[in-house]
């Protein structure tokens, strides 16, 4: 078979096996099948395999050689999202889908090995290939390095699409390429009554709304504006009768940092003003803040290397500002290049103004994408690919 057949037949094989994850989709730290199919795959194409931090898998090719030693990851898990698209590989399981990509992620790391494979001889380097589960909230990267998946790794990199980009352009800054984020629950404690008597009351409601407001002055006014941050309060939740003032009240939402010594000045202002609020309104408030993942920082020279390879696949035109940089969401990423080297890639997957966005229920990965990336990616590590068609 010449070259370019084995590459069209990789490419539809990515694609059925991006396909067939969309359809059973399986939320973080419950991937069981998800890894049985991507283990079934490894082994049908020859190439070595261990089972890392439960439902995460580890790849190797070129075990022996003695250059750098790169790792490629994907990320395999699914949202808690009822998906409401009409593709013909919709999610199988009501309420679960591929709403953030990492299906296309997955297949396209799967594309990469099977390419690489058959080009295991033009590897100087050992190569890694990193099926990660837990992503989404899940701290799976922490568990995966503490299940030795970076051992012997000296670079890394991974990848994110982005339909708010335009597709095919890539994003992949020298430093902060996505923000550090956490949670609050703040739980306002009152006096319940009728509604007709709230001068013998200690309205949470109240407290919570006025709250919501005050939140708003930590970007505003106590954060400096050349910083990227937001606190978000994503929730209120004070169920009660329709003539009942309640008892308590909940406020809960995100908070999002692009630089790591914002976030203890966040969490001080967030539990201030909280407490304070509380005290003006007659109620109590305990405020439990929970750190989820620090900014993804790029190391500059995996990052220069990263542009390079995506320049010199598809012009210069093809690499956004890097001001764009950092988004604001956050990824389990950061684990990794807070243990090596390594750089990490957003890249554009929008076709149009009104894509839906990643963790939409309308979302669908971009499988043009498939072929782009397996190319970047077998780049990365020195093996190049047939000229795009």
């Amino acid at each position: 078979m010449n070259q370019s057949q084995f590459w069209l037949e990789t490419l539809t094989f990515a694609k059925r096996f991006r396909h067939l994850l969309h359809r059973q989709p399986e939320l973080s730290w419950a991937e069981v099948e998800t890894a049985k199919l991507i283990q079934t795959a490894l082994t049908e194409l020859g190439i070595a395999w261990r089972s890392c931090a439960k439902y995460g898998t580890v790849a190797s090719l070129n075990a022996q050689g003695s250059g750098s030693h790169i790792a490629l990851r994907a990320d395999i898990d699914a949202l808690p999202i009822a998906e409401q698209t009409d593709v013909a590989w919709r999610s199988n399981y009501q309420g679960v889908m591929h709403a953030c990509g990492h299906d296309g992620h997955a297949a396209v790391l799967l594309g990469t090995a099977r390419w690489l494979k058959q080009h295991e001889a033009q590897l100087t380097g050992p190569v890694s290939l990193i099926f990660q589960p837990a992503e989404e909230g899940g701290h799976g990267a922490k568990q995966m390095i503490e299940d030795g998946a970076l051992t012997g790794v000296d670079v890394i990199y991974g990848w994110h699409n982005w339909p708010a980009l335009p597709l095919g352009n890539m994003l992949c800054p020298d430093s902060t390429i996505m923000s550090g984020n956490g949670t609050f629950v703040i739980e306002l404690h009152g006096k319940g009554g009728h509604a007709s008597q709230p001068e013998q009351c200690r309205d949470p409601v109240l407290a919570a709304a006025a709250l919501t407001v005050n939140l708003q002055q930590i970007v505003a006014r106590r954060i400096a504006p050349q910083s990227a941050a937001v606190v978000s309060v994503t929730s209120i939740e004070a169920p009660s009768g329709l003539t009942v003032i309640p008892d308590k009240a909940k406020v809960s939402g995100s908070i999002r940092f692009s630089e790591p010594s914002d976030q203890p000045l966040i969490e001080q202002y967030l539990l201030e003003i909280s407490e304070d609020t509380a005290a003006s309104y007659g109620v109590a408030c305990s405020v439990e803040l929970q750190p989820r993942y620090a900014p993804t920082v790029n190391h500059a020279a995996p990052a220069e290397h990263a542009r390079a390879c995506w320049k010199a696949l598809y012009g210069e035109s093809a690499l956004l500002n890097q001001g764009l940089a950092p988004l604001m969401a956050s990824e389990d990423f950061s684990y990794y290049l807070n243990e090596i080297a390594g750089a990490y890639a957003i890249i554009g997957a929008g076709e149009s103004s009104d894509c839906p966005p990643c963790h939409s229920p309308h979302y669908d990965f971009n499988d043009q994408l498939l072929e782009t990336v397996i190319r970047w990616y077998s780049q990365l590590v020195g093996v190049s690919s047939p000229p795009p068609r």
